[in-house]
Parts: structure tokens; sequence; C-alpha cells
């Protein structure tokens, strides 16, 4: 069964309760002392000042080395000298790269620093001469700082979130086939939203359970599921339509996905009106992209069945059945894991190497079902069909039959060289070629044919063993035998 669980990594705290944070630079107390008496009672969407001091330029970069969420400064021009306030502003904006804190500079000398220079020169927000700051024009400038900083923020976040959506929806398409979809979409909204619990429902799933049973260091129990978020999950099924509230949400992505109706949970997590726009986004191209993996995977499956079909039809000729080629297939995905291949290779292998046989279907059934041995001229055309398979499928340009061409045309090398069409030896054979022998002879020998009785599992390995590095590379043979569970299981699995 499928359960809620924790997903996420932290991220920045909410800041919807802080007070504001004004950092207040002036080398006189007393400017101080006015300020906070003045900002007293000031408040801006329910929340007060939290104002810092500072007495000169040097504490004023101790303070901000500390501090990255400073919505406004209050700065004084001439403190240690007549450039501090100045040179504070440069250290802000170009070597911490904050361009985000409003800047209100204040001074008792304006002729120190003029008004139209300053401004033209330096990235500040507001200028001021401390003899026109009122009670309220300072608590005016303060709002106005406020209402930019915050605005700023929101953009900032905006800015993140997209990115976000962009990067989940980007790892889905690059991991989609490491565990389904269902791990990598909770993977993002983790991501996404920070720490919570979230789950999904499908429809096998709810017939049995109408919520997922949560699990976790709650330890809470399915019963323990608020009747809030049951009937956002009931709304969203009946309706057809995402379902948000204050701390959770649900994402009902319908029949975009080929197993069934697909909803996300979760819980216990904030939602600000952000968070809910982008779980709309996020939810659209989650959408987008569980069509376009359906229908990459309809391709593939249909790919796969034209791949067997045909490996299958060539099989019927010569009398044998289509389960040798799948088995082929398969202990030769088992070699390949074994001696390490990738991921891409493993799988391309599997579906290539049922076709290893696909140029029978040019050998004349005289020779091909005969009953006994076949003559030297017999023998001399049967071999044909290593070419002719390879003749058949060089020409594609798709992955799976391009390294089909390459088996078919290789899978008859000897590693002692002593094989056919053109004597290759040792590694010279590609690896495909190497371990598609390997998996068609062992298979075969343990089958019946139309010119002998199947093997016992004993014959067949004692041949084998003989024929470690003559037939088959050694490496390989000894993978097969350590392997041999394995082996067994494929064959019993897919009989004739």
């Amino acid at each position: 069964m499928d359960h809620f669980k924790p997903v996420g990594s932290a991220r920045p705290p909410t800041r919807s309760r802080q007070a504001w944070k004004i950092l207040l630079v002036d080398d006189e107390p007393e400017v101080h002392d006015v300020t906070r008496l003045v900002l007293s009672g000031f408040r801006f969407e329910g929340r007060g000042l939290d104002i810092i001091s500072a007495m000169s330029e040097y504490e004023a970069r101790q303070r901000l080395e500390d501090l990255d969420d400073v919505a406004l400064i209050l700065l004084d021009v001439v403190m240690e000298d007549d450039h501090s306030g100045l040179r504070l502003v440069e250290h802000i904006r170009e070597e911490l790269h904050n361009r985000d804190v409003r800047i209100v500079l204040r001074t008792g000398q304006p002729g120190q620093a003029p008004e139209h220079e300053v401004v033209d020169r330096y990235d500040i927000n507001d200028y001021k001469e401390k003899t026109e700051l009122t009670a309220q024009k300072l608590s005016t400038a303060v709002y106005a700082a406020l209402r930019a900083w915050r605005d700023l923020q929101a953009l900032r976040a905006s800015e993140r979130g997209l990115e976000q959506v962009i990067h989940a929806s980007t790892t889905m398409l690059e991991h989609e086939a490491t565990g389904g979809p269902q791990r990598i979409i909770l993977e993002q909204l983790g991501q996404l939203l920070g720490p919570h619990r979230a789950g999904f429902v499908t429809d096998e799933l709810t017939r049995t359970a109408p919520v997922p049973q949560p699990a976790g260091a709650t330890g809470q129990t399915q019963s323990s599921i608020s009747k809030e978020l049951q009937s956002a999950i009931d709304l969203a099924r009946s309706s057809g339509e995402h379902q948000f509230g204050n701390n959770h949400y649900v994402l009902n992505f319908g029949r975009a996905h080929a197993g069934g109706s697909l909803m996300f949970v979760g819980h216990d997590v904030p939602l600000s009106v952000l968070d809910t726009n982008l779980l709309r986004l996020f939810a659209t191209n989650v959408t987008a992209m569980l069509h376009s993996m359906d229908l990459a995977n309809d391709l593939s499956e249909a790919q796969m069945e034209m791949v067997y079909l045909l490996a299958g039809a060539t099989e019927s000729r010569s009398h044998e059945t289509a389960a040798h080629v799948y088995r082929v297939g398969l202990l030769a995905e088992l070699l390949a894991r074994a001696l390490g291949l990738d991921e891409q290779q493993c799988e391309l292998l599997r579906l290539a190497a049922p076709l290893h046989d696909v140029g029978k279907i040019g050998i004349p059934d005289a020779i091909l079902n005969k009953a006994g041995s076949h003559t030297p001229e017999e023998t001399t055309i049967m071999r044909t069909h290593a070419e002719i398979g390879h003749h058949m499928l060089a020409t594609s340009k798709r992955p799976i039959l391009q390294l089909a061409a390459e088996i078919a045309l290789t899978h008859h090398e000897r590693w002692d060289g002593g094989g056919y069409p053109t004597g290759l030896k040792g590694t010279d054979i590609p690896v495909s070629g190497r371990i598609t022998m390997l998996a068609d002879v062992f298979d075969a020998l343990g089958s019946r044919r139309c010119y002998k009785e199947a093997w016992s599992e004993e014959r067949v390995l004692e041949f084998i063993q003989t024929q470690r590095g003559a037939m088959f590379e050694p490496v390989l043979v000894d993978l097969l035998l350590q392997n041999l569970d394995r082996a067994r299981a494929i064959r019993e699995q897919y009989p004739d």
C-alpha cells in the first residue's frame, strides 16, 4: 500500500509573523533615540519594526554580515569621514550584491553630498535632509520603502518558484525510468514546498482505502486524517479539479497517467497564494509530462512488439518457438548486467538480441528445417543467415535495430577465431555478439529442435564449460554459472 510520507528539505522560513528589519546607521545617539520614538507604534501589514542600530560604517558592515533580510537602511552620509555612508552604499550594492534592500540616505550636511550628484551616482532609493524629516515624512518614507522591498521579495520568490517548476519538469524527463512518476513527483513537491507529508492516490488504492495510510514519525493513522482533508480528496475526485486549503492540497491529474486516475495529496504545509499558483503551474506541467511519457511508452511498447513479432515469425519458419527469442533477450540482459554494462546497453541488448537469427527468413525451408545433418553446400547456405540478417537491419537508424544488425552479423563468431562469417577473435567480436552467442547456445541446447532432442541441463553445462575460451568468452561463461539460478528462472517462466 502507498503511504503518506515526509518529503522535502528545508526552505527559507516564512517571514509572515516577523517584524520588518530596519538598520539605522548614524553616529549621533540622539538620532537613534528620536527615530525609535517616532516609529515605536509603526505597523505595516500587521507587523512591527525591528530597528537595529549601528553607530559607524564599520559597525554597519559587521551587522550586515550576519543579516540577510534587512528591508530598509536609514543611512547617515557623514560619520567617520565625509564619505562613510556612500562607501557603505557601494559595499552593499557591489560587494554584498544586495540590490533589494531599500536605502534612504539622511544627511545633516547636504553640502557634503549634493542630492543630484548622490542620486545620479549611487544606487539609493531616497535622499532626505534631516531637517525635513518630520515624524510624518519619516513614517511615509518607511511605508514606501517596506512596500517596495515586499514586492521585490515576492518577485524573487516567484522567480525561484518558476525555476523549481522548470527544474521539476526537466527532472521528470531525465529520471522517468528510475522508480516511476509517483516517486519523482513526490520528490519535486518536496523541493517546491519544503518539508511536509505527501502521498498519492490511484484507482487501485482508493478501491480499498479512500486515503493512503499515513506513516512516519508523527505516528498518525488513517483515522486521524482530518475531515477537511478527506473532504478535499472526495471533492477533487468528484469534480476532477485541484483543491487547496490553508495547510493542504490535492492535485488531481485525472486520467493523465496510463495507470488510471492519479491524485497527489499533501498536508501539514502552509500554502501562500504564491505556493498555490506554483502548484497549479506544476500540475499543468506534470499533466503534460505524463501524457508525453505515456505516448513515449506506447511507442516503445509498439516497437518492442514489432521486434518480437518479427523474431517470432522467423523462428516459426524453423519450427522453433517464439519463447526462445524472448528468453535469449532476457538471458542476454542478465549477462550484460552481470558484466557491468550500463542500464541503456542492457535494455537495448534485451530488445535487440531476439533478432539474432532474423536472417533465417532468407534460407530455403528445405535447408532450414532439414532433420538430418547439412551437406557442405547446405552449411554454406545456412551460414549466410548472419549476413542476410545484418543487411536487413543495418540500414535502420533506430538504436535497437542498429544493435540487432551487429548481433545478427557476429553472434556466430567464436572467441578462438573459428567462427563465421568473418572469423573475428576475442575482443574484436562486439560484446553484444559474444553475449548473444552464449545466451543463444545455452537456451537452444536445452530446447527441442527439428534436428535434435532437448539436452539435459547437466549436458548443456558440460558442453559450455568445455567450450570456455573456445566458442565462448571465459568471463561470460563464469558469469552464467554464477547466475545459473536466474537463468533457470527465465527458462521456467517462459517455457516452449
